[in-house]
């Protein structure tokens, strides 16, 4: 357990902290997604090459991977509210730069510094297991965790108008102006930790873990445009072969590891993660090559030909249904259980993308389907959170959430490699892809989803010990929950 700190200060009221944790992540999700739909736009307007403009999505997927544990368990050592105003920071100098780079050099940095914003939602789970009420932590997890594919919809369907607007420089603006918001706000107003984890940061591990996501996911990223069999790609899936070893049993050798094996080997906390890398490989997936189907000509037989702006207009009921999820997935939670909401979600993920394998001729019934997938998503990505942030210490909350978080990008990069393949494997004379490779793509979806219910089945419910960190918040706890003041062990 980590060490106790005395707090005697007054504490922002709970309701005003979450607006502030909110708009960060808001701002976090809009920067992941408005920027794929406009890369035809910026290496026109950068005058770069296709091969080139990709590292725009590549440098912030890496950097992210990077910084989203790392940034959690610098926050539970030295502060959360400490490192969330931290990660704004680096989200409104990365989009300042992004929106005045002159060349598509300068931009690929400012993407990688806007990375680092990676942190924020194990942050925010953090600060939200520190200072809510016992019965609204789930709620509040499931509307942030929901927030995160909110943001992805909304980005694509806000992309296009932006653009046509005004240009895709206010890509960078608009979010800077959220970003700059919400760190001034999460500085003024969301309380320090109380809760801090005693040591070092662990650097040469904190190295290692780096070096070996970095290398996997370059590897799968670039795997579709090097080549699958290339000397760069397959030396890649080496390093990362070797070195993810090296770092697992760098931790668990260290007095002071950056990320506690002994936590990662929780029966809940590697089933949930298990599930968090399928159902990655679905939904990041979905977020790239749905509105692709979609804007597909119509004279293939099986593409809508919708612009950008209408294909986002399009998903916008998914992005509603997630949202819609995410808030009442505390409540149902709260009375069957996360797990339950967890397998509950990976089904309807598994009957979604079945019904687009089936039935995807008409718009309506990409909607519905699509829809569907939205609740889903939004019941899942609560539930996992949940799952995560109520079996571990309170001390390790935010490098357990953000090893989750970043599992589902590993599962996101590794889904839209393999589909980028599966998809391209039959290509017309036009160069578009023929029908059967988004159907053969749906059904590994539905392979991937079914298998993630399966395992969501067996995640064991157990929940870790808590202590009630003195002041304000134990005094309100003691009051409302004095039944809660110690949870029991698993």
């Amino acid at each position: 357990m980590g060490a106790h700190t005395l707090v005697t200060e007054r504490r922002t009221d709970y309701r005003v902290t979450f607006v502030v944790l909110c708009l960060g992540v808001a701002s976090f999700s809009l920067l992941q997604s408005m920027v794929n739909p406009v890369l035809p736009t910026i290496e026109q307007a950068l005058d770069t090459d296709q091969e080139t403009v990709t590292w725009v999505l590549t440098a912030y997927l890496l950097s992210a991977s990077v910084f989203t544990p790392i940034v959690g368990r610098v926050g539970d050592k030295v502060g959360k509210e400490r490192m969330l105003v931290v990660t704004m920071a680096a989200l409104t100098i990365g989009s300042l730069v992004a929106a005045l780079a002159p060349t598509i050099g300068v931009l690929i940095v400012a993407r990688a510094v806007q990375g680092i914003g990676g942190g924020v939602l194990p942050l925010t789970f953090g600060i939200i297991r520190d200072e809510f009420p016992r019965e609204k932590v789930s709620g509040a997890v499931g509307t942030s965790a929901a927030l995160l594919a909110v943001g992805g919809g909304v980005g694509l369907v806000l992309a296009g108008p932006v653009v046509n607007a005004l240009s895709y420089h206010w890509l960078f603006w608009l979010p800077m102006v959220m970003t700059l918001v919400a760190g001034v706000a999460a500085a003024v107003w969301v309380p320090e930790s109380p809760e801090r984890t005693p040591g070092r940061i662990n650097v040469g591990t904190a190295l290692l873990l780096s070096a070996w996501l970095v290398a996997l996911l370059l590897g799968v990223s670039q795997g579709h445009t090097w080549g699958w069999t290339s000397g760069r790609v397959l030396g890649l899936f080496v390093l990362a072969a070797v070195l993810l070893p090296a770092w697992v049993l760098a931790e668990a050798r260290s007095d002071h590891p950056l990320v506690d094996m002994t936590m990662m080997r929780i029966p809940t906390v590697w089933t949930v993660n298990l599930v968090a890398l399928l159902f990655g490989i679905g939904m990041y997936s979905m977020f790239a090559f749905l509105p692709q189907f979609l804007q597909t000509p119509d004279v293939t037989g099986y593409g809508f030909g919708v612009s950008v702006t209408e294909s986002g207009l399009l998903l916008l009921p998914q992005t509603a249904a997630t949202f819609v999820a995410g808030i009442i997935s505390g409540a149902l939670a709260h009375r069957f259980g996360a797990k339950a909401v967890l397998v509950a979600g990976s089904a309807l993920t598994a009957v979604g993308t079945l019904g687009l394998t089936l039935a995807h001729g008409a718009l309506w019934q990409v909607v519905a389907e699509t829809t569907l997938l939205g609740l889903a998503f939004g019941l899942a990505f609560a539930a996992m959170s949940n799952l995560v942030v109520d079996a571990v210490p309170q001390s390790q909350t935010g490098v357990a959430s953000g090893m989750n978080a970043n599992i589902r990008t590993v599962g996101g990069a590794i889904g839209g490699a393999v589909l980028a393949s599966v998809i391209t494997a039959g290509i017309r004379p036009d160069g578009l892809p023929v029908e059967s490779g988004y159907t053969n793509a749906f059904g590994v979806l539905v392979a991937t989803s079914a298998l993630a219910a399966l395992v969501a089945a067996f995640v064991p419910v157990i929940r870790a010990r808590t202590h009630v960190v003195p002041g304000p918040q134990a005094a309100w706890e003691a009051e409302h929950h004095p039944e809660a003041a110690d949870t029991a062990a698993h």
